[in-house]
């Protein structure tokens, strides 16, 4: 039987906030999932255990928007910003765990995608050299909550998978032939998996970032 992926109810992800202690984390961003919501939402790793939070400032979550290719520039996000990301990013996971359940999505999630993506979007831009995409910071939000929108309403919904290390909640797109593939990637979620071996994040910049639970910021 498949293994669904574990999700804690919606008003609890909604008290996720950042706190940060001595020691080492990789903050660099990596995109395996294969859709930008999906990536976005993996921005908060290893869910089941340390819960390690990858906005940990404002300007982790604009190089989130610049290394997805979602946007050429952004302009500098607030700490505000960070809040409604994180809102964002786990009203997103919440339904993309549901539709993998085949549960009926949270009302409240639901709303914070949809109200996100009513919001102007990044918009493209001819140039004599290519396209270009200019975007505030909101702007590169809607688009991301945009994809979400199109991945949870189109065909790739059925090839939607949880990798298969338990400690690693990456939702990603199996494309593979024969829906075969395993692991966000072989390297390290398949090779530590196989080896018995439970992946941690690794050692990299200072300042070890956990997200904890805590009351929700206001609403704006």
């Amino acid at each position: 039987m498949e293994r669904r992926a574990a999700r804690l109810p919606w008003r609890a992800l909604r008290k996720i906030k950042i706190t940060c202690q001595g020691g080492d984390v990789n903050l660099e961003h990596v995109f395996l999932c294969g859709n930008p919501a999906l990536d976005f939402a993996a921005t908060l790793r290893a869910r089941r255990s340390v819960r390690f939070e990858m906005f940990v400032s404002p300007d982790r979550l604009d190089a989130w928007y610049l290394e997805s290719g979602i946007v050429d520039t952004v302009s500098a996000s607030q700490h505000a910003d960070v809040e409604r990301a994180v809102a964002l990013r786990e009203a997103i996971y919440e339904l993309v765990t549901a539709r993998v359940a085949g549960d009926p999505y949270d009302s409240e999630a639901l709303a914070v995608v949809n109200d996100t993506a009513r919001k102007p979007a990044a918009a493209p831009q001819l140039t004599a050299s290519g396209r270009r995409t200019d975007a505030t910071s909101q702007e590169a939000l809607s688009t991301v909550a945009r994809h979400a929108v199109e991945l949870l309403s189109g065909p790739d919904v059925p090839l939607l998978k949880e990798c298969g290390n338990p400690e690693c909640t990456r939702v990603y797109i199996d494309r593979s032939r024969g829906g075969r593939r395993q692991w966000c990637a072989m390297d390290p979620c398949g090779r530590q998996a196989q080896g018995g071996r439970v992946p941690r994040p690794q050692a990299a910049g200072p300042g070890v970032c956990r997200a904890v639970m805590s009351t929700p910021p206001a609403r704006r």
